[in-house]
Formats: C-alpha cells, structure tokens, sequence
C-alpha cells in the first residue's frame, strides 16, 4: 500500500478545491500494487472492501468516507525491481507460502 499526504489545495471533488470545503472535508487515496498473480476481479473487489472498511475502522468512521478512493493495480510479472533484481512472483510458489492450490492457479494465470 502506498499513501500520499496532499495539500487541501492540490485536491478537487467536483471541481471544488478541498481547502475550500472546510475544515471538515477529507480525502484519501490508497494505492494497492501488487506482483501479478491469480487476482480475479471478485479477489480485487474484496481487496478493495477491505482496505476501505479497515480504513474506516481506523479512523473510527461508521463507513467509509466517499471521499476516499483505492486503487488496485497488477505489476506485469518481470516488472518489479529492488536491490539490483528483477523480481518475480514465480520464485515464491514452491516455498510454502502460497498453498498448492493457489501456487497453481498462480502458474495458471501467468501461462507459467
């Protein structure tokens, strides 16, 4: 997950800048990247639900706030890179962390 902090004036909801709605107005926005894999697009919805009910639970909000908006986004596999390397969800699925199942549709998914 990534959050970005921004200036009530560098956001607008419906053409009205933040810092002009009060003291009262939010806005967040949650991006989720993940390494491509077996995300469905049921899998993306429930992602979404959650991070925005957990969000809620967290600011001890009733709900989540329609001023705040997530993202879910799928990196190509050999397209995530740290320490030098090119990373891959591949070199995860034979070390226990995914059950077989899920290692499969994984391997499915990517045509691996």
């Amino acid at each position: 997950m990534h959050f970005t902090e921004r200036e009530p004036d560098m956001m607008a909801i419906g053409g009205r800048l933040l810092a002009d709605a009060g003291p009262d107005a939010d806005a967040m926005v949650i991006d989720v990247t993940v390494m491509d894999g077996d995300w469905r697009q049921d899998v993306r919805s429930e992602v979404i639900k959650r991070v925005l009910a957990a969000m809620a639970d967290a600011c001890r909000a009733a709900e989540p706030s329609p001023t705040w908006w997530v993202t879910f986004r799928v990196i190509d596999e050999g397209s995530w890179g740290s320490r030098g390397a090119v990373l891959s969800v591949l070199s995860l699925l034979d070390t226990g962390v995914f059950t077989p199942e899920k290692a499969e549709a994984v391997r499915t998914a990517l045509g691996a």
